[in-house]
């Protein structure tokens, strides 16, 4: 076993930069709709190490009666990067499709011998979150969690030397989030060089913004704010170990509590992949 501080780096894939180029706003001005795939190549220093998707899968029911966006991310690695540290990752959040808070977060984490589930169901009028064990806790008004977040954030019209503050909920505790726009500056990925806001979310979590370091995020300049590049500097343990696939439930967010076995096999976090891509079908 053994520990390094690396630059993980997770770059816009070619066929998915092709694809989101031309995509037009969605028709209530948000730069992102269903049928939004975002793929991403992931690299530990110079060596390939998986590919990551985020997505607008669907709309579906809220609790509330309205509609919410279902936003999945995806994180795998892949080979000869599996044999010594092999991840599968599924994080999942139901976003208002109007008012763009989150309604229920879940996320299901195999990254080594790390295994974690977290379901929690947000109740936005009595500003709670519930867990499958009973817990309830008092959450901020229009409360986010960390993948609604970076949604919620390409809404926003970005101003260089401003921040972004908003409220967030992961892992049974309130996190104030801060989102600093450093600059902007031109990128070069394999699917072309963009013209980009230069971001650092600060958050202490588990899931798509947890790391051990400094976590910088490129979003383009265009209307969209589609991520073109994510760059982390992590302590990484890496440990052979196999994998095992997990059952998935359907749920109505904001009404249902699904109960959710949770395994940790290492008691140590070991981050490791949060890839994402850009891929996209309007």
């Amino acid at each position: 076993m053994t520990t390094a501080s690396r630059w993980i780096t997770y770059s816009l894939a070619m066929l998915a930069a092709v694809a989101v180029a031309a995509l037009p706003l969605d028709a209530d001005g948000l730069p992102f709709t269903v049928g939004e795939k975002l793929t991403f190549a992931v690299r530990y220093e110079f060596v390939k190490a998986g590919e990551a998707t985020m997505e607008v899968r669907e709309k579906v029911e809220c609790g509330n009666g309205g509609e919410c966006f279902r936003l999945v991310s995806t994180a795998r690695s892949t080979m000869p990067f599996s044999l010594f540290f092999e991840v599968e990752d599924v994080v999942e959040s139901y976003m208002d499709a109007e008012e763009l808070y989150s309604w229920r977060y879940e996320k299901h984490l195999k990254e080594g011998n790390h295994r974690a589930s977290e379901i929690v169901v947000f109740d936005q009028d009595r500003h709670t979150a519930t867990y499958p064990n009973g817990t309830v806790i008092e959450v901020p008004e229009r409360v986010q969690d960390v993948l609604s977040s970076l949604y919620y954030i390409r809404t926003i019209e970005l101003e260089v030397g401003k921040s972004i503050f908003m409220d967030n909920h992961a892992d049974e505790k309130n996190y104030p989030l801060e989102v600093k726009v450093l600059r902007i500056e031109k990128v070069k990925v394999p699917a072309g060089t963009y013209e980009c806001f230069v971001l650092e979310p600060i958050l202490k979590a588990s899931g798509i913004f947890q790391h051990k370091g400094r976590l910088t995020v490129w979003l383009s300049t265009d209307p969209s704010h589609i991520p073109v590049m994510m760059k982390s500097k992590a302590n990484v343990t890496i440990t052979p170990a196999p994998m095992r696939a997990g059952p998935s439930r359907a749920f109505v967010p904001g009404r249902d509590v699904v109960s959710a076995a949770t395994s940790l096999e290492n008691p140590k976090l070991m981050l490791f992949t949060h890839r994402h891509t850009c891929t996209s079908d309007r």
